[in-house]
């Protein structure tokens, strides 16, 4: 469980499961462990594999050779963690606390023939030691590179001198509805599982009150715990998703599955690799799907798209002109149904990259070009805060000259009134955006306790001591 002090001085989704498979448990005395993160050097970025031909199966398809090209590149990958035992008296009697390590598994694909490979970050949460096990029984220790937890995305590296088998990456804006499409994966700790199934739906988003950004295919390819990290690819063995979760109430497969597009992995991925944290691309709107009523009430003829809500100050669509009540149908030639598949497009993207978008103002049609701008909020479930980067108004209202405004705090934190106040140190480090706390915390030990300094609305100095699970 979570720790919260405080000292003043002056969720998984309802009805859906992520694959990440059943753990084991072996008792372990108490002692704590750490799982170091691999150093960064000024050395030349790989460049991920892609391929941007892709295209619709109709009959008659033939699966073998897609298996083929992809079941030597999933691995198995083995998470050892610790969690807390069952308490004895003897343990009572002395103050003891057991701890247990517990064995997760799931599954990663092979990006880069150096050993690079893609995985769920919940296949990989609170490691201290991760293992990937390849189909054809070779075993190596992985590090872990990087992770985006909103978007379930992690990357690690196994070290090898021989070249390694890879799935290269489909574009997975050209999937289209009714394509055949296998997976690949470890369900059940049975490896190298391959099914099929078509793709049912896109730009599926499993929960629409968590604010992130999720825009899954949706597929009927059979996938049970286990499967996560695994490869979603199409018939050219192209790799076109990260298999993440399943719709159940049982816990193991009913008929709909859910993966990650890999463009959008692909891009988390590069970020890591270059970065060291992801660079989010922002299109600066709220909004909602258009339908017939509402467009009746704006006069227009279309049913489908996107309708602006909010736009925010400053940002891309408010500079390109962009107002409540206009109607985005097509972002880049691709058509726009839901709001889920516009954020997924958008984060496809980084800031600066210019999208044209297709909108219905004022009764008329006319294209909008869109330069994105860099986000300046965040969700970091670790710490359970949404932060966002402070505006002039906000360094004059609270007279600071750097920090981060806390925007809501949830789980545990959610009972403490802790809205606007602004972040200006952790762990003695000072921060001054939200890239600073991405870094600050992707250098701390799992585990690991944190001091955070706030300001608070009165501009007292407050001091958090917070445990990290």
């Amino acid at each position: 469980m979570k720790s919260f002090i405080k000292t003043l001085g002056i969720a998984i989704l309802g009805g859906v499961i992520v694959l990440g498979s059943y753990k084991y448990f072996l008792e372990k005395d108490s002692q704590q462990f750490t799982l170091k993160e691999k150093q960064t050097t000024e050395e030349s970025t790989p460049v991920v594999p892609v391929n941007y031909v892709s295209t619709t199966s109709i009959g008659g398809v033939d699966f073998t050779e897609a298996a083929e090209k992809t079941v030597h590149a999933v691995v198995h990958v083995k998470n050892k963690t610790i969690a807390r035992g069952r308490q004895t008296m003897a343990d009572l009697m002395y103050g003891r606390v057991p701890y247990r390590e517990a064995i997760g598994t799931g599954s990663g694909v092979i990006i880069t023939e150096d050993g690079y490979i893609v995985t769920n970050n919940h296949v990989i949460d609170n490691a201290r030691e991760l293992e990937v096990t390849l189909n054809n029984n070779t075993t190596y220790k992985a590090e872990l590179i990087g992770t985006e937890p909103n978007s379930d995305i992690a990357l690690l590296k196994i070290d090898t001198d021989e070249a390694l088998p890879y799935i290269v990456f489909g574009n997975s804006d050209q999937t289209k509805i009714g394509e055949w499409v296998l997976a690949v994966g470890n369900p059940f700790n049975l490896t190298s599982t391959v099914t099929a199934g078509i793709v049912s739906a896109k730009g599926r988003d499993l929960d629409t009150n968590d604010r992130k950004a999720q825009s899954f295919i949706q597929t009927d390819a059979a996938v049970n715990p286990g499967n996560s990290g695994g490869a979603l690819v199409n018939t050219n063995g192209e790799l076109i998703g990260i298999n993440t979760a399943i719709a159940s109430k049982t816990g193991s497969y009913v008929g709909y599955s859910f993966a990650v597009p890999s463009n959008n992995a692909r891009k988390i991925i590069n970020d890591i690799m270059e970065y060291g944290y992801v660079q989010k691309g922002m299109l600066g709107i709220s909004g909602g799907d258009l339908n017939g009523n509402i467009a009746d009430e704006l006069g227009i003829d279309e049913s489908e798209g996107i309708v602006v809500g909010d736009v925010i100050e400053d940002s891309g669509a408010a500079n390109a002109g962009l107002k409540s009540g206009d109607v985005i149908t097509m972002i880049d030639g691709i058509k726009m149904t839901r709001f889920s598949e516009l954020t997924g497009y958008v984060t496809s993207k980084n800031p600066g990259d210019k999208v044209v978008a297709r909108v219905i103002s004022d009764g008329n049609f006319k294209d909008i070009t869109i330069e994105l701008t860099k986000n300046n909020t965040v969700s970091i479930p670790s710490i359970e805060m949404d932060l966002r980067n402070l505006t002039e108004a906000d360094l004059k209202k609270y007279q600071v000259k750097e920090g981060v405004k806390i925007v809501q705090t949830t789980g545990n934190l959610a009972r403490y009134n802790m809205r606007d106040y602004i972040i200006t140190k952790i762990n003695d480090y000072k921060v001054s955006d939200i890239d600073d706390v991405q870094k600050i915390l992707r250098n701390v030990d799992p585990n690991a306790t944190l001091l955070i300094q706030m300001m608070n609305s009165n501009g007292e100095i407050e001091r958090f001591r917070y445990t990290l699970d």
